[in-house]
């Protein structure tokens, strides 16, 4: 097959979520198939590393896509006209947007519904965006990828599509993530918290990330238990924050609650692994990677009984409702407090991690790829 995929989070130094997904998907395709040729089109001059083996073409589609009028123009007029041209055999886009206009068969992931269930947090021009075009998008795909079954599940509950053409294909945690020894944990509560232990939140910071609520159950932990834990928090700011901010003005501990911004690969892998426990109490998420990464550096988990995140956590994690401070700092008094709940939490979580796989991923993936490419055979 000749596959085209929309590769724009591809950016050097500059992975997140769904640029993470992008990379750890797009790279064991290439893998698994070296019989197949794979286009990437990027919207911006692109790393070549990127491009992960000789069956791979990198294609500039210009311009930049990064606002909802360049994202109307390119997924509507640059990546059509690239792919006239090109001719794939079938187009995927793993970043939850689509071409509506293109004759390719074309296959979209989508990783969460957010925006129906929290208009108010997101900036209005992208809330217009997705409410206008997410519909038209997975009635354009030929098949659509949720990546948990919360997700397909959202989906079949806001819009009429056939349950058949909706595939699941959980993420996977990426290489790297794993336990570190106590000396070198020590050398890195040493470096980012004084050498004391953390609570530890990963993710990009805007409103249904529930920041300013951790925050508070974290102030409400610090007067319950006298201890000297420390809050890291790691991830770009990224909109709304203002909240965030006062909050942190707001809080009796405010000096042991760390801002450590955008943390470069390696130094997230050890600053996951050395923390007493991940606090991940978003509103709302499709997955929750954290969780997985969390779990496979035998790091115990305190996350939210809500959305994805039970789905995800299993019983391998203390579940705590976003909305209630209280839980939440029950959840973090009784982590710091039980040794033994942090064993079990570990060891639960051991073999919850097994039930998710970026090759398997993958393997589910190129099968839904196949099957809409196939239609495309079939015209012919």
């Amino acid at each position: 097959m000749r596959i085209a995929i929309n590769t724009r989070f591809l950016l050097p130094g500059k992975l997140e979520g769904i640029g993470w997904y992008t990379y750890e998907v797009c790279r064991r395709l290439v893998e698994q198939h070296p019989e197949d040729e794979f286009i990437f089109l990027f919207d911006r001059p692109f790393d070549k590393r990127f491009l992960f083996g000789p069956n791979v073409r990198g294609v500039l589609v210009p311009p930049p896509a990064r606002h909802p009028v360049l994202w109307y123009l390119w997924f509507e007029w640059a990546v059509p006209a690239a792919l006239k041209t090109l001719k794939p055999d079938v187009f995927f886009s793993p970043d939850g947007y689509m071409s509506r206009t293109v004759g390719t068969p074309s296959v979209m992931v989508l990783h969460d519904l957010a925006y129906i269930h929290y208009p108010e947090q997101l900036p209005k021009p992208v809330l217009r965006y997705l409410t206008r075009y997410t519909q038209k998008f997975l009635a354009r795909s030929d098949r659509i990828i949720a990546i948990s079954h919360f997700v397909k599940s959202d989906i079949l509950r806001h819009f009429p599509l056939e349950e058949a053409r909706i595939a699941v294909a959980p993420n996977g945690c990426r290489e790297g993530f794993v336990p570190l020894g106590h000396a070198e944990q020590q050398q890195v509560r040493n470096h980012y918290a004084g050498g004391d232990p953390y609570f530890f939140y990963l993710g990009a910071l805007h409103p249904r990330k529930n920041i300013p609520r951790l925050i508070e159950a974290y102030s409400r932990f610090r007067e319950e238990t006298g201890s000297n834990v420390k809050l890291l928090v790691g991830g770009r700011m990224a909109w709304k924050t203002g909240a965030i901010f006062d909050a942190w003005t707001e809080a009796a501990f405010r000096d042991d609650v760390l801002f450590l911004g955008y943390l470069p690969e390696e130094e997230l892998k050890k600053v996951t692994a050395s923390a007493l426990a991940l606090t991940y109490l978003s509103l709302f998420e499709g997955f929750g990677l954290p969780i997985l990464e969390a779990m496979h550096c035998d790091v115990p988990v305190i996350t939210s009984a809500a959305a994805s995140m039970p789905e995800v956590a299993g019983d391998a994690a203390l579940l705590a409702d976003p909305t209630q401070v209280d839980q939440i700092a029950g959840a973090m008094t009784e982590v710091w407090r039980k040794p033994e709940l942090r064993e079990s939490l570990i060891a639960r979580g051991r073999t919850q991690r097994e039930w998710f796989s970026w090759d398997t991923a993958a393997q589910k993936i190129y099968t839904v790829l196949e099957q809409a490419g196939n239609k495309k055979s079939a015209r012919g």
